[in-house]
């Protein structure tokens, strides 16, 4: 089982096709391929019967071209990497950081299909599929695409935090072409998995990934946002560009993260029960609950009715005195 974030933040455990799943897909698509090209040839014979002998070569090479190569990658770019024979597998052609194919993705694996399926009857392909640890034949390692099924038991992700409002909008200027894609694997993944790891491995972790992010698009990382809020923030705003190419640039409230929680609009659905806060530094004990405070200070409600509310640490409070540590604030008697 191999773990892929699609490009819309989503966390997938999905398992890369093997040969025999991808050989069956491939097998559907060439017969309905082959009876197209069929047709369609004896619909030009009869057209072009009256035609001299170097325009029917023509004809014919055209249509071999068109149908056999050109048609598979009209239908994977149009389909995102379903075809025929893929759909009815429960396959799917996806990039190397589980997000949807494009055009160029579809034209590399269709140009190197002609010579490693078509020319050499798929042995080429055979060959590079077993030799691969993830199955991928040339056309995919080129084109930087893998084969993978969608037809798995669905596995419940880890909560994937959302945001804090207050960085909503901050990096709509970022430039993040830049950026390669196995970073964008290493942060989701992190984000995936941060409320699993030890406090201080996870704050290291994502200042190292935020330093190295930083790198890549040119901007320092803010003062005062922690590393962690940094890095979803920025994949947020990766997530909504997606969305805005894929949906024709109308105007997007938010992408997908594991869960199905809504990132960037007015939904934010809060964190499992017990679960610590996901962007603060790492603390132990009380002060994780209450802040930092001095060995003879204690913290005090901020309302005297009991409710859930800030809490201040007063100096000598355990010895009555009312003094606030810092802030001037006086609690009542």
């Amino acid at each position: 089982m191999s773990e892929l974030v699609t490009g819309e933040a989503v966390a997938l455990e999905l398992q890369p096709a093997r040969l025999p799943s991808r050989a069956l897909a491939l097998l559907l698509d060439l017969v309905v391929v082959l009876v197209v090209y069929v047709v369609v040839s004896v619909v030009l014979v009869l057209s072009t019967a009256s035609w001299d002998d170097a325009a029917q070569t023509a004809v014919s090479i055209a249509t071999f071209l068109l149908v056999l190569v050109g048609g598979p990658i009209a239908v994977e770019t149009l389909s995102h990497g379903r075809s025929l024979g893929k759909t009815a597998c429960g396959l799917r052609v996806v990039r190397d950081d589980g997000g949807p194919i494009r055009f160029r993705h579809a034209l590399v694996r269709g140009a190197l299909g002609l010579v490693e399926i078509l020319l050499t009857f798929g042995v080429v392909a055979c060959v590079a599929s077993l030799v691969s640890a993830r199955g991928r034949r040339l056309g995919d390692v080129f084109a930087g695409t893998l084969v993978v099924r969608e037809r798995v038991p669905a596995a419940r992700g880890g909560f994937v935090p959302l945001p804090p409002p207050w960085l909503a909008g901050r990096f709509q200027e970022l430039d993040l072409s830049a950026v390669p894609d196995g970073l964008w694997l290493a942060i989701r993944q992190y984000l995936g998995r941060m409320n699993q790891l030890d406090p201080q491995v996870g704050w290291a972790m994502a200042g190292r990934l935020a330093g190295e992010l930083a790198e890549r698009t040119g901007v320092p990382v803010p003062p005062g946002v922690p590393p962690a809020a940094y890095l979803a923030a920025v994949v947020q705003e990766r997530q909504v560009r997606e969305a805005r190419r894929m949906f024709g640039g109308g105007p997007v409230g938010g992408g997908l993260v594991a869960g199905g929680a809504g990132v960037g609009g007015g939904f934010s659905p809060a964190p499992p029960s017990g679960a610590r806060s996901p962007y603060g530094p790492p603390s132990y004990g009380s002060a994780a609950a209450h802040g930092p405070s001095s060995p003879s200070g204690s913290a005090v409600p901020g309302n005297a009715s009991g409710a859930d509310g800030p809490s201040v640490v007063v100096e000598g409070a355990e010895s009555g005195r009312g003094e606030g540590r810092g802030t001037g604030f006086v609690p009542p008697a």
